[in-house]
């Protein structure tokens, strides 16, 4: 198959599942698959949304996002109270549901977690959304949307939220497992990396977007010293290369005071076989979660690739992570881009981190699966560190398996050659990013839409 041809089929599934509700684009639905195995895949998802957003604002289908946006706000009212405990507006929702064409007395309906496999709140939603409305602001130009009292009120509820004091010194946020992609168990409670690359790019965001009145002029500056804190320690703490291995290795523990080496109070016990002479030189990555006594040694391709986008990373710990996943293809990408974690845990280790998911196998689904919705962030950070070689490599692999599979949501196995066992095909943000990756390969302005977010 031809690349046009290839284009065409993703276009068709994206256009298909674009779900409406009085007559208006709302969003896109999660798959089309008449199999589907999850009723909630009807529904959009905020996360899932990002990708097909950013290709229709590259197609200057500009209605959809913005009404989706609107969507998502008007949501915020929608959460359920449970045993007397209300939780905070700053919360947006996981999914929406709209009513079908002849229900003329429906209304949207939204998931905060309540129905979800972790039952967790959806961390990440209010942060994609407030990226998303940059995102739309930079293409569009309509900044009146976003300081409008509702959108203001809005970025002013979710910022007072997630900046609340907490018992932690960490500047990096604290969250439960499932809060975020990996929405189900899989032993990343605690400070995950996805999280505080979303932290920053939604504290940076609301920098911008957040008007300079009395009533923000706190919230603008705790956010400013956040995000400072916050870029220093995860470039400080989360980053691992060989030369940070070592010391780890050699690490004294139970220090006390400023001036420790081991400030985490890190063990090297803790460091994993695999690790000895995996890390090849002039490469390194952002560690997959950290706390006091506590480093998660896996990779989390989101995470890292988000933190490149958003500029999180120095530029040359960029250059460092795709350096990485250069010399460890076969391992982080394989037949099907990309990773979304490695290595995967399995035997007691599975059973004790996943509680014996059974979605959730070694090498399947969040346990080393491999997500061709994470294409688009590859490419677009392998752009933005000049490696277009890698991102060509990653796209010519992936497009004419994908479009043939009929647009898997995930594969299986250490390479990625397999469609994942409980996969649902008709995957809409598998699609996306396709057109997305392509989109910031053949235009050079395409990625502006994204890359602009360059704080």
């Amino acid at each position: 198959m031809d690349t046009e041809e290839i284009l065409a089929s993703a276009y068709t599934l994206l256009n298909g599942a674009v779900l409406n509700y009085k007559g208006e684009p709302v969003g896109t639905a999660a798959a089309l698959d008449d199999g589907v195995v999850a009723p909630n895949y009807e529904e959009c998802f905020v996360r899932d949304f990002v990708p097909s957003a950013l290709v229709f604002l590259c197609d200057g289908q500009y209605d959809i996002v913005r009404n989706f946006l609107r969507m998502v706000v008007q949501l915020r009212h929608q959460q359920s109270v449970m045993e007397g405990h209300e939780r905070a507006l700053g919360l947006m929702p996981a999914s929406f549901r709209v009513p079908a064409k002849d229900d003329v007395n429906g209304v949207p309906t939204a998931d905060f977690g309540d129905l979800a496999i972790g039952r967790v709140a959806p961390v990440d939603s209010a942060m994609w959304w407030i990226i998303l409305l940059r995102c739309y602001v930079l293409t569009t130009g309509d900044i009146k949307l976003a300081h409008s009292p509702e959108f203001q009120e809005s970025m002013r509820a979710t910022l007072d939220l997630y900046l609340k004091e907490s018992f932690e010194t960490s500047p990096a946020m604290l969250v439960p497992d499932a809060s975020f992609m990996i929405d189900r168990r899989m032993g990343v409670y605690g400070h995950p990396l996805e999280i505080q690359a979303l932290l920053y790019g939604m504290l940076s965001t609301a920098q911008e977007l957040l008007l300079p009145l009395p009533e923000n002029e706190r919230l603008l500056s705790n956010s400013k010293k956040r995000l400072q804190t916050l870029r220093s320690y995860v470039r400080i703490y989360y980053w691992l290369d060989s030369q940070r291995l070592n010391e780890i290795h050699r690490f004294g523990s139970e220090e006390f005071g400023q001036d420790v080496s081991n400030h985490l109070n890190i063990y090297p016990e803790t460091i994993p076989d695999w690790m000895d002479g995996w890390l090849p030189p002039n490469s390194g990555y952002l560690v997959g979660n950290l706390g006091v006594g506590r480093m998660d040694f896996r990779v989390f391709s989101f995470g890292n690739l988000l933190s490149i986008l958003f500029g999180l990373t120095t530029d040359e710990q960029a250059d460092q992570i795709m350096n990485l996943y250069t010399a460890r293809w076969p391992e982080l990408v394989g037949n099907m881009p990309l990773k979304i974690s490695y290595p995967a845990v399995d035997g007691d280790k599975w059973r004790y981190t996943t509680g014996s998911d059974p979605k959730n196998v070694p090498w399947s689904y969040h346990n080393g699966g491999s997500w061709p919705c994470l294409l688009w962030a590859f490419v677009g950070a392998a752009v933005r560190t000049g490696r277009h070689d890698l991102a060509r490599k990653a796209l010519d692999q992936a497009m004419e398996p994908l479009c043939c599979d009929q647009w898997p949501e995930y594969y299986d196995g250490k390479a990625g050659s397999l469609i994942g066992r409980r996969a649902n095909v008709h995957q809409t943000w598998s699609a996306a990013a396709v057109i997305l990756a392509h989109k910031f390969l053949e235009d050079p302005d395409a990625l502006a839409v994204f890359e602009s977010i360059n704080f």
